[in-house]
């Protein structure tokens, strides 16, 4: 149990000397890891329910020459494939986001050195060398945030590229 009270304390801690800046990256991270984790619930176990349908239903007709049973198909792989693809743009974007908040943070962090620069006259090398390490912590959170969430998208993306292809596959015309 003090587990979970030190780490809340060490992220109360980060979490402050980063800047307000950091809250948003957290929240942008939030998002994208809900969006990934829906993504894998989804191929685990939603997804097979849909592609039996859609095998079940191209498995019943006994035209699967004709022009519409071609289309009737055409139109099963790309309800399917619309529900593969859901919300893989989002989480690439979110990847893409992340790098620039934490850049957005280092920006308004060095802006406030500036301005202590500008007020103290720039005699006080310890609160400048504090303010510079205030601003790379958003630049570090938000570098971490896109790089597990391109391992994470990567995957997905793979995964969803397998499973159209499957479709595919199991809806042959003969």
């Amino acid at each position: 149990m003090f587990f979970f009270y030190d780490a809340s304390d060490a992220l109360f801690a980060f979490m402050q000397r980063g800047g307000d800046t950091l809250y948003l990256i957290g929240l942008l991270a939030f998002v994208m890891w809900f969006l990934i984790f829906e993504r894998i619930w989804y191929y685990f176990y939603t997804h097979g329910d849909h592609i039996n349908d859609a095998v079940s239903q191209w498995e019943g007709r006994t035209d699967k020459l004709s022009w519409n049973s071609i289309a009737i198909r055409d139109m099963l792989i790309s309800e399917n494939t619309n529900r593969i693809d859901q919300n893989l743009d989002l989480i690439k974007m979110c990847v893409g986001i992340a790098p620039l908040f934490g850049l957005f943070g280092t920006i308004t962090g060095m802006i406030e050195v500036f301005h202590l620069l500008a007020v103290t006259g720039g005699g006080d090398a310890k609160a400048m060398a504090g303010g510079v390490s205030r601003s790379t912590i958003p630049a570090m959170a938000g570098l971490a945030v896109a790089l597990t969430g391109t391992f994470a998208n990567q995957y997905l993306v793979n995964r969803a590229q397998k499973e159209k292809d499957l479709l595919v596959d199991y809806l042959v015309a003969e």
